[in-house]
């Protein structure tokens, strides 16, 4: 058989069955005409703004920041993976405008601020008691996984190929680089910052969760 004939799995659910829910966290269309969306199954059916407020309640007190100056396509990736570990928030330092391709709507759930430059987010980073920590392989840096990372901070990441402009990394308050091996300076700025995200996860995050 073609693949192209095989036949495509509907994601999600149906309509509603059974007596609708009295729970004004439950959205009438979508309990009429079934959930297709991309969320766990505990929001099936849930409005948009009763999935943010719940994600609100149980948000992980670090933050990821990513420089914007070249609508660099990670950027919703990064966002992505932000919302998947629910990050306090995400910042975009720069460009207001970011190319939310990669995000798949998923900052529709995820807090994202702006900052006009490195030293503006850091102003007021550090005004809320959180560390900055740059992630980027340059000199002085240390491996993300040799010391565990503080529990309230902002990762702090730069563009795909220049990476951190000397402005974020002269306002960071620490320094972790990515274990490499291969030959590539580096690797894909969506990919480090699952990695650094994930390694906050490890340390910090609950067993339970």
């Amino acid at each position: 058989m073609d693949p192209l004939d095989e036949p495509q799995l509907e994601v999600g659910v149906g309509p509603w069955a059974g007596p609708w829910p009295a729970d004004d966290r439950y959205d009438p269309e979508l309990l009429e005409q079934g959930d297709r969306r991309n969320v766990v199954d505990a929001y099936r059916y849930w409005r948009l703004e009763a999935i943010v407020a719940d994600l609100d309640t149980r948000r992980h007190p670090f933050h990821v920041a990513i420089e914007n100056w070249q609508h660099d396509l990670n950027i919703g990736s990064i966002v992505r993976t932000a919302n998947a570990f629910t990050a306090s928030a995400v910042h975009i330092i720069g460009k207001r405008r970011w190319n939310r391709r990669g995000a798949m709507v998923t900052d529709r759930y995820q807090r994202v601020e702006h900052h006009e430059s490195a030293d503006a987010f850091a102003a007021w980073a550090h005004g809320e008691g959180l560390v900055v920590v740059a992630v980027d392989n340059t000199p002085g840096s240390v491996p993300v996984d040799a010391a565990p990372l503080p529990e309230r901070c902002a990762l702090l990441f730069g563009q795909e190929g220049p990476g951190l402009t000397e402005a974020a990394i002269a306002a960071a308050d620490a320094h972790v680089a990515i274990r490499q091996f291969g030959s590539t300076r580096s690797i894909n700025a969506a990919a480090a910052a699952a990695i650094v995200m994930h390694e906050w996860i490890r340390v910090h995050a609950p067993a339970a969760e």
